[in-house]
């Protein structure tokens, strides 16, 4: 039960305003820890609506609205993470083509 409730938390965005705004320390490294901290919560977002599923066909005890909305946040997040990846891969390709 407690991976159905950790699912039903609030989604955070994939780049929240905390993360535009990097420390001294991180100012190098700050979009890669931030596309990467962003591919782990899709990943868990993804790990836990499968583990809600598999307890609700399973006759655990799950809410199947909790259920819904899990798989709901995970495709959502997904779907957001995809579009940032073509985003990226459109803008690295206009730079390749670009002639000096």
């Amino acid at each position: 039960m407690t991976s159905i409730q950790s699912t039903t938390q609030s989604f955070t965005p994939l780049l929240s305003p905390s993360m535009n705004s990097p420390t001294a320390g991180e100012a190098n490294g700050s979009f890669k820890s931030a596309l990467l901290k962003s591919i782990d919560d899709v990943n868990s977002m993804q790990m836990d609506a499968d583990k809600a599923v598999e307890t609700l066909m399973t006759g655990g005890d799950a809410d199947p609205a909790a259920v819904l909305t899990a798989v709901q946040k995970a495709d959502l997040a997904f779907r957001m993470m995809m579009q940032m990846r073509n985003k990226m891969m459109q803008v690295y390709q206009e730079v390749k083509d670009i002639r000096i």
